[in-house]
């Protein structure tokens, strides 16, 4: 079969663009002729193997996702809206969208906003509130890598290694000595509602007594990126330009957050161990004094230039299945869109086996496989009922390249017999499940007289 040509036309133009280039600087960068990059630019040459290396070298340039970062889950989110019922009769196809997405990347995402913003698309329809829609498309676009923080976080956790090895003592050293705050661990009759608390006034920073080590850890990390990357963090979120405060607000604690897992799981070290240990997530939690969760998303940030781990999605959900927690990373992934998920991915086993990684093999309707692993983690405090808040953390990978992962060793990951999933039953067309719980959008029952099959729900175009 012949190799499939790649046109990427807009996208080398946006790179140049970003990059502050002339044609001639970068074909001169390149080592192409003006005019041959001016006919790539105009969609008139494909891009050569030679010439997609030299702009993955030189500019961070990857031509599997072209398009994908200007759109919310990537060309498997364009993919998912394209595969509306009402487009059914279209019969667009994967390859077709794919070219779509190379050729003409701006009219893609301007489909995709569009789509997002009606009644039957936009994101509060799939579970998202809108500030919170919009904060998850500015991750999206960064792919979940910040990397001016990432850099600045190490530099900082290094110069924090020189002081001592207890990170939680270096910290809350910094903050005494740099910053005049030092931090008291309180009651939880005292603090009910709060974790943290940094309280300017009394130059304290107070925690929660429930906070186990390793959170008692990344909440004194969130304070010192509060105050030593806030440039970086205000200009990150100036830079989103939110319509709204509550998302700023959002984005900016997402950042801390972040901030502070790279603090306490540098860059470089944290994918040394990665590819050291593949990918054990319990040891890695051991080795970098963490919690499952902050692994869990940590996998998901992995996309240094030159230096990339593998692209991990990661989901938080709980026992009623809603998503709290949804980051795609570079993975592309469809499990992590919209707030509905198939009851036979094992994700929801991990409640009933605490303690335990789950993994699962899964399979979805258009044949991709992921591997994923889950493991249910405990919030700190209780709800008002004083029952104990629960979550399931789940994060997976293209079974593709999941041969890496310690967990999936002895498992032929794409002849092994897989879990069939679905994207939630209204979106589901699989015939027949037995779990079933409604029919699939744009599909009409039938009704067989005399007959009853295993699923609730027969419908037509199975």
């Amino acid at each position: 079969m012949a190799e499939r040509r790649v046109f990427a036309g807009p996208a080398v133009r946006k790179v140049r663009r970003e990059a502050g280039m002339t044609q001639a600087a970068m074909a001169e960068a390149l080592a192409i002729s003006p005019s041959y990059l001016n006919l790539i630019e105009h969609g008139q040459r494909p891009l050569s193997a030679t010439v997609i290396v030299k702009l993955a070298e030189r500019f961070g340039f990857d031509a599997a996702k072209l398009g994908a970062e200007d759109l919310p889950g990537g060309i498997a989110g364009l993919r998912r809206r394209l595969a509306d019922p009402r487009f059914a009769d279209l019969g667009i196809g994967a390859q077709e969208v794919e070219e779509w997405l190379q050729s003409a990347p701006a009219t893609a995402a301007a489909f995709a906003r569009l789509f997002d913003a009606a009644p039957e698309g936009r994101a509060e329809a799939q579970g998202d509130a809108p500030e919170v829609a919009a904060v998850r498309r500015a991750i999206e676009k960064w792919r979940n890598h910040f990397p001016d923080l990432d850099a600045r976080a190490e530099e900082l956790a290094d110069e924090l290694r020189l002081a001592g090895g207890d990170l939680y003592g270096t910290i809350s050293e910094r903050l005494r000595t740099r910053h005049q705050l030092g931090i008291r661990i309180l009651p939880s009759d005292v603090m009910p509602d709060r974790l943290r608390w940094l309280d300017w006034h009394a130059r304290q920073l107070m925690l929660n007594e429930l906070l186990r080590p390793a959170s008692r850890t990344f909440q004194a990390a969130a304070t010192l990126a509060q105050i030593e990357a806030k440039d970086e963090i205000d200009a990150l979120v100036a830079g989103a330009e939110f319509a709204e405060n509550a998302a700023a607000r959002l984005f900016e604690r997402h950042l801390i957050q972040y901030f502070a897992a790279a603090l306490m799981m540098p860059y470089s070290r944290f994918l040394r161990a990665c590819d050291a240990t593949g990918y054990d997530l319990l040891l890695l939690q051991r080795r970098f004094g963490a919690g499952f969760e902050q692994v869990a998303h940590r996998l998901t940030t992995l996309q240094r230039v030159g230096a990339r781990g593998l692209p991990f999605f990661m989901l938080r959900i709980d026992r009623a299945g809603q998503g709290s927690k949804r980051y795609a990373g570079a993975s592309q992934s469809p499990l992590v869109d919209g707030d509905a998920r198939c009851p036979l991915w094992g994700v929801h086993d991990a409640f009933a086996r605490p303690g335990e990684v789950v993994a699962d093999l899964v399979e979805l309707e258009d044949g991709s496989r992921w591997f994923t692993q889950s493991r249910s983690v405990a919030a700190p405090g209780a709800t008002g009922s004083g029952t104990p808040a629960r979550f399931a953390v789940c994060v997976g990978v293209d079974a593709k390249i999941a041969a890496a992962l310690i967990a999936a060793r002895g498992i032929d990951l794409m002849r092994s017999p897989a879990t069939p999933i679905g994207l939630g039953c209204r979106r589901c067309t699989r015939n027949g499940c037995v779990q079933r719980s409604m029919p699939p959008l744009g599909r009409p029952l039938r009704f067989r007289e005399g007959e009853r099959g295993v699923s609730a729900f027969d419908f037509a175009g199975d």
